[in-house]
């Protein structure tokens, strides 16, 4: 397990378009399912420790989020055929065990995370309704070893998107497994 912290926010940055498999084989586009609604593209896995740190609370966030009119997707950059805990059919029961209520896509070639510059699980990329990134950071100021909660970051900072189009100006990296790279 190598930790990365994630890269500071590019403003404006424009959100790539993608096609990507769900895990049972259907394929899903971010411009089919994100319209005019602020939107938010998270890079996850099933294995990592720092993911399963926060999937309570991510999902519990998401759900808020989806509430308000931001649409979420989770993605799932890492090469699974040497990451076994990441295959398809894993995610599917991750995605149950933690009842997602996104779709968690699979990122076959790797395509997406190198398009988006994701280096890490978690990686989260908040975006405005004209498709500029606003935010690139954590979801918020809970340590691992901590169990209480502090300050939603990442909830916060959607929530700010989607009243002003600006994410805040003060962001703190995520921090996580590198992305597991196809060699």
């Amino acid at each position: 397990m190598v930790l990365l912290a994630s890269p500071a926010c590019n403003f404006q940055q424009k959100a790539y378009d993608f096609t990507a498999k769900l895990p049972d084989g259907e394929n899903w586009t971010l411009s089919d399912h994100v319209k005019d609604n602020p939107f938010l593209v998270m890079f996850i896995c099933n294995h990592c420790p720092y993911v399963q740190a926060i999937i309570e609370r991510l999902v519990a966030d998401a759900k808020t989020m989806q509430k308000y009119g931001i649409d979420v997707v989770a993605v799932m950059p890492n090469d699974y055929g040497f990451y076994p805990d990441d295959a398809p059919e894993k995610m599917i029961e991750f995605a149950e065990k933690h009842d997602f209520s996104f779709p968690y896509v699979v990122d076959e070639h790797q395509d997406i995370a190198k398009n988006y510059d994701a280096i890490c699980t978690p990686d989260f990329f908040g975006f405005n309704a004209d498709w500029e990134l606003q935010y690139r950071g954590r979801i918020d100021d809970v340590r691992l070893e901590q169990t209480n909660r502090h300050t939603p970051e990442l909830l916060n900072a959607m929530l700010q998107i989607k009243e002003t189009g600006e994410g805040p100006s003060n962001q703190n990296a995520s921090m996580g497994c590198s992305v597991k790279w196809r060699v």
